[in-house]
């Protein structure tokens, strides 16, 4: 058993962590030694995932707050693993459709989330002098996505901002990589299809015909990627984009 305590002795953050990806992540890390900071604003998810995380903290806030971003850094010392999963859909329309309150939203916790607990962290691990973190872009962060083009926007960003953060940390230890999921089998999913209205199941096929292998993902195999990321079996392995998605964007 203790050979496949990848990160006994660690501490670590994980934002969205009260269901979806960052639920399952953190479960995958507490399993395997780590003691977390669970953050996110639905306290009754966080509660739920805590049962899986033993020790852990529970923050309850909101990713694109510096305060509750602050007081989840602060909980656990010194943090040195750190997943950003937190995020959300936003609007599915084309993007001269796009409201300005729902883009602005959406920018705060996709892209403004993710700063900030990278602004928060990243000396924690220079002053460990070491650690490993894995942002949450997506898919389509990697290509135009007509169908949520705000999302894909917000999603790109996340990937450069990572990218930007390894050129310039990674001699002081930190290593940082994006996991880019496909279609999961997940709440964030289902609504996609669901403000389609009366085009939800069409759009549910035909996302699922654009997969080679005929199918969605699960949390569970996008948890696995991200948790070999953070591990040391990875430890050359800095600015990478990894698309989880069975091939969608071969």
């Amino acid at each position: 058993m203790a050979s496949h305590l990848r990160f006994q002795g660690r501490c670590g953050l994980v934002t969205g962590a009260a269901s979806g990806l960052g639920r399952e992540v953190a479960i995958g890390l507490a399993v395997e030694g780590a003691r977390l900071v669970l953050f996110d604003r639905d306290e009754a998810g966080l509660a739920h995932t805590a049962r899986s995380c033993p020790d852990s903290v529970c923050i309850v806030g909101d990713a694109s707050s510096a305060a509750d971003v602050a007081r989840a850094a602060a909980a656990l010392s010194p943090i040195t693993l750190l997943v950003t999963a937190a995020g959300m859909l936003g609007p599915t329309v084309p993007l001269p459709e796009v409201e300005e309150a729902a883009w602005d939203r959406l920018f705060a916790v996709n892209v403004k989330g993710t700063w900030l607990a990278l602004k928060h962290i990243v000396p924690t691990m220079e002053a460990a002098g070491r650690g490993a973190i894995v942002t949450f872009a997506s898919g389509a962060g990697l290509v135009g996505n007509p169908v949520f083009p705000a999302y894909a926007a917000s999603k790109g960003a996340v990937v450069l901002m990572t990218r930007s953060l390894v050129a310039g940390h990674a001699a002081q230890g930190i290593r940082a990589n994006i996991v880019c999921p496909g279609p999961i089998e997940t709440p964030m999913l289902r609504d996609s299809f669901a403000q389609a209205g009366d085009g939800a199941a069409a759009r549910e096929e035909y996302t699922r015909a654009r997969n080679p292998m005929g199918r969605f993902g699960t949390p569970g195999e996008v948890a696995a990627a991200v948790l070999f990321l953070l591990s040391d079996a990875a430890s050359y392995i800095n600015g990478v984009a990894l698309p989880v998605d069975g091939g969608r964007l071969a």
